[in-house]
């Protein structure tokens, strides 16, 4: 099979099931909103803004290292056998450390961050689904290196079904002893998906011959620096990113309290916003998600052959295709975006959030892809800069701006960071483009 065959096959295959991962999600929100009603999705988004954090020290560095590590030994004509046993140790010390951190900061971090105790149980709960998902994360780099996505996919796919079977199966009972009961149910559902997907990932391993180890392979495919100079970096700003995401989410109730003067509106408020509103906007990105990821390894690749030409082309055609889409996408969720929210989930504030952001939903997409590229490149550092000075800018805001302007200043705020972050890391992109 040719190169070209193949990454059309593989884009086509992530394509499709990131769609089908993308309606099942969608549908599971829906789900949960019925359960939880607005005031329970917005402390569904609070737990799992500060699980983000965890879920940065557990994964972020060791995911973005085992894609390039992987892509690296397999440039220099080695297997993926050793390098994928020490990335998958590596990510279960850094899994393993971050349960017990929540699980150890799950009551302070309840009542004094997310000022909402109803948050310990479930935070508890999710906990121990940490070390699994920084290990099938590991794994699925190296698949993702060595061009094969079936066993990503696979797992991933049955990964949702189970979370989602799971966590109905608790909300018929728990839901009716209030939220924070009921989000627990939803993390349980969570945590078990976790270990099932970590176990398929570990048997695809075995069986797969590029994981096996090799004559002659060698017993450090690469250098402790050549890792730690890719995790730390990236690990560093995630958390801190996560960090001050987890303190802008707990800032926006307080901020909107002030202005509404309920605690439950500002709840339901937020709620259906980034409960609700932003996955509706992000459903149609999932056709590109996939190009995303099939993307990193591949400008890995020409980055580390310094073919400044391919990684130049790569990046134009990425552009291409993501304007186009997106600049589709958002017209659609500006003409279209009310009436269909409305329909989904019958709440027509909702359907007034997603037609507002549908103007900026191109600049949305067209950061995330290349925010993806510009790790490929090895600018982790440039990614950490940026994203600090907009979380200091959007903490900044919403404290000055929403207690006067409620949730309408907070809208106007989501667009002016994403307009902000999309200049920042474009610029850089073709800057480093540019020299190679």
């Amino acid at each position: 099979m040719t190169r070209r065959r193949r990454y059309l096959q593989n884009a086509a295959l992530l394509t499709a099931s990131s769609l089908v991962l993308r309606l099942l999600g969608m549908g599971f929100r829906v789900i949960l909103s019925a359960y939880l009603g607005g005031e329970g999705m917005g402390l569904y988004q609070l737990i799992m803004a500060l699980y983000a954090v965890f879920i940065a020290l557990a994964t972020a560095g060791v995911n973005v290292a085992s894609t390039r590590l992987a892509a690296q030994s397999l440039a220099r004509g080695q297997g993926l056998g050793t390098a994928a046993r020490r990335l998958c140790t590596t990510a279960l010390l850094f899994g393993t450390a971050a349960m017990a951190a929540q699980s150890l900061l799950a009551g302070p971090l309840a009542r004094w961050l997310l000022h909402d105790v109803r948050a310990e149980a479930a935070l508890r709960v999710l906990a121990p689904s940490l070390p699994f998902m920084a290990v099938a994360g590991a794994l699925r780099g190296c698949f993702l290196a060595a061009r094969k996505v079936t066993p990503n996919v696979t797992a991933q796919l049955i990964e949702q079904l189970v979370r989602m079977a799971v966590a109905v199966a608790g909300l018929r009972t728990a839901a009716q002893w209030g939220v924070g009961y009921g989000c627990a149910a939803v993390m349980l559902g969570n945590t078990v998906s976790e270990g099932v997907s970590c176990g398929l990932m570990v048997l695809f391993a075995a069986r797969a011959p590029d994981f096996a180890r090799r004559k002659g392979e060698p017993l450090h495919p690469y250098t402790r620096r050549e890792l730690y100079e890719i995790v730390l970096p990236v690990t560093g700003s995630r958390l801190l990113g996560s960090g001050l995401q987890a303190a802008e989410s707990s800032l926006i109730p307080l901020a909107l309290a002030l202005y509404t003067g309920s605690r439950a509106v500002a709840m339901t408020q937020y709620g259906n916003l980034k409960g609700m509103a932003l996955p509706l906007l992000f459903f149609p990105f999932s056709f590109l998600s996939a190009l995303s990821g099939l993307l990193m390894p591949e400008i890995t690749r020409t980055h580390t052959r310094h073919d400044g030409k391919a990684t130049r082309r790569l990046i134009g055609a990425m552009l291409k295709v993501t304007g186009a889409f997106s600049l589709l996408a958002g017209a659609a969720f500006v003409a279209f975006g009310a009436p269909l929210a409305e329909f989904v989930y019958r709440d027509a504030a909702v359907g007034q959030y997603v037609r507002v952001l549908g103007f900026v939903a191109p600049f949305m997409y067209l950061e995330s892809m290349v925010d993806g590229v510009l790790k490929g490149l090895g600018e982790q550092m440039a990614t950490f800069r940026y994203s600090l000075v907009d979380s200091l800018f959007r903490i900044t805001a919403i404290a000055v701006l929403l207690p006067r302007y409620g949730m309408a200043a907070f809208l106007g705020i989501m667009i002016a960071s994403n307009l902000l972050t999309f200049t920042l890391n474009a610029r850089r992109m073709w800057k480093v483009a540019a020299a190679e």
